[in-house]
């Protein structure tokens, strides 16, 4: 199929990039600039340079597509849920476009786009998709524009809205940033640390993209989560043993992480037990089930994608 991809080079993008072309689709990668191209179309994408906050810099790329997935989103300014929303519109409208006669594409067009599991607030009890959402003030914008994606669909477009757990592998994101405090001595964990995170492995969470892109009847919103249940102490004291010098650990009470880091902290403190029966029912399963238990393999990711950032 034809997918027009956001945020190819970005984290979970990156990712999904790699899933789709092993997949044998054809996908045409919004890029920031050149080099990012250059490496993008290193990688078997079709990049196209445009700047997500304006839309007519991919309005004619994203045109004559069998689906869409977006995940990218726009961190460098205070607009990123407004630019999050010019997007959406785009995509919505590219997709909802008719098919020329003759066309031996897929009857439906799809769209994914990704939202996340701190859209449900608080969840020490196993929560599932059909879960009510109460969403930390961070994300507090993200389900206006899941439901826009799912009100969406029609006869001829399916939606789909994932929601993926903290994301791991590579040596980059949240748990990135954890392992290269505990490299460097010094660990700061939010609250008292019992709080579980859900997590899911950054090739697992592509594969979801992949099967989801493929699944004709696929639609409305899958987790992805490993549901490894691991508590952030227990991720931590994972890690220590597989360093030279086992880091100092300190916990920030909440107060004094949001003077400092403001609703992120508050994100960071959540507590969640989250379950992907939707997810497993197409049959993904995740082939990483826990940070804690494969803290040696994450840390040499980390440390080679350190260098490799060195190297750039």
């Amino acid at each position: 199929m034809r997918i027009f991809l956001t945020g190819a080079t970005g984290y979970i993008g990156g990712a999904v990039l790699d899933a789709l072309v092993r997949g044998g689709h054809e996908v045409t990668a919004l890029v920031r600039d050149n080099q990012k191209a250059a490496r993008t179309k290193a990688r078997g994408a079709h990049p196209i340079v445009g700047n997500l906050a304006d839309p007519e810099s991919y309005r004619a790329a994203a045109d004559a597509q069998d689906g869409y997935i977006h995940t990218a989103y726009d961190s460098t300014s205070n607009g990123g849920p407004s630019v999050d929303r010019s997007a959406l519109d785009l995509i919505i409208k590219a997709a909802k476009r008719r098919r020329t006669a003759g066309s031996k594409a897929p009857k439906k067009r799809f769209i994914i786009y990704t939202s996340g599991v701190w859209v449900l607030g608080p969840a020490p009890e196993p929560v599932t998709e059909d879960a009510p959402i109460n969403p930390v003030s961070l994300v507090a914008w993200r389900p206006e524009h899941e439901q826009l994606i799912l009100r969406a669909a029609g006869p001829r477009l399916r939606t789909i809205v994932v929601r993926p757990g903290i994301v791991y592998g590579g040596g980059h994101g949240i748990v990135g940033d954890l392992l290269k405090s505990a490299s460097n001595g010094l660990v700061r964990v939010i609250g008292d640390g019992n709080n579980h995170w859900p997590l899911v492995y950054d090739r697992d969470l592509a594969d979801l993209y992949a099967r989801l892109a493929a699944d004709e009847d696929a639609t409305g919103i899958y987790h992805a989560n490993d549901e490894g249940d691991e508590r952030v102490n227990d991720i931590v004291s994972a890690i220590k043993p597989h360093l030279a010098v086992r880091p100092d650990v300190r916990h920030v009470p909440i107060d004094e992480a949001r003077s400092k880091m403001g609703p992120y902290a508050d994100a960071l403190a959540l507590d969640q037990v989250v379950r992907s029966p939707r997810a497993r029912a197409l049959g993904w399963t995740p082939t990483l089930h826990s940070v804690a238990g494969n803290a040696a393999r994450l840390l040499d990711e980390w440390r080679g994608a350190a260098r490799e950032a060195t190297q750039a």
